[in-house]
Order: structure tokens, then sequence, then C-alpha cells
């Protein structure tokens, strides 16, 4: 792992209610298959892939509120295998793991949501697919 990648802001995005201060540590169950524990936290320097990722929780999840927060990392952090090099060259996505905590700053508001439209795209490009063909997670 490499301790600067990028500077920031960094984001990330989820169904659970967090507060400034908290920490999102690894070793719970991944989103996109329920069945694996993950060994990172992920997070992003894209504000609305933030929100991606939270819509996309709560749709997998079956329900919520998606919440998109300001982290900063605490330790190392790497480029996230699943989508770089593996689905597309470099990092377009701009995302990170890390397998040490990520400190809540604040709850950011101003990201844009997807469209109903868009939604269902998604909708069916992963709710529809059994966690299987989803695809391997790099854990």
């Amino acid at each position: 792992m490499t301790e600067m990648l990028e500077s920031g802001p960094f984001f990330h995005g989820t169904t659970a209610v967090l507060s400034p201060g908290d920490l999102l540590i690894a070793g719970f169950q991944s989103n996109y298959r329920p069945e694996v524990v993950m060994n990172h936290v992920y997070f992003t320097a894209l504000r609305d892939g933030a929100g991606l990722a939270a819509e996309l929780a709560v749709e997998l999840k079956g329900g919520g509120e998606p919440h998109v927060y300001q982290v900063e990392p605490i330790g190392a952090f790497e480029d996230d295998p699943n989508v770089t090099d593996k689905k597309f060259p470099g990092n377009p996505t701009r995302s990170f793991r890390s397998a040490e905590p990520l400190r809540i700053i604040r709850e950011i508001n101003d990201w844009t949501r997807l469209t109903p439209e868009a939604l269902q795209l998604w909708r069916e490009r992963l709710i529809s697919k059994t966690p299987e063909e989803r695809g391997e997670i790099l854990n």
C-alpha cells in the first residue's frame, strides 16, 4: 500500500447513520456479496461516486437511506483493484481501499442523486443478479 496516492478530499457512501469522529473499519459484510466479510474499507475521491455507492447499498440492502460522508484515511491505502486495471485501465473512478480505519469528517448533502431511470438500470444490473453473477471481489 502507498501512503499518498491522492490527497483527497475523500468520500464514502453507505446506509449507515454516522457522526463526525466515528470510524469506518473493515470486517463487515460486503454490500455486493453478503457472504464475503471485507478486509478493507472502500472510498473514492469522487463525491458522486460515493453517492452512487450509497444508493446501490440501499438497493442491495432492500431499504434505508443513502448517506455520503467526507472521510479521512487513518493509514495507508491503495487503488481499489476491483475497478482498477481489472475493469478499467488506471483509476478513472478514483477509488481506493484501506485495511486501516477511515474517520468520518462530516456528512455531505450536495451529491447528485440518480434519476429514477438510472436507478432502475442499476437495479437491473445488480439486484436481478445473484451474488455470484455480480463477480468476484478482490478482497
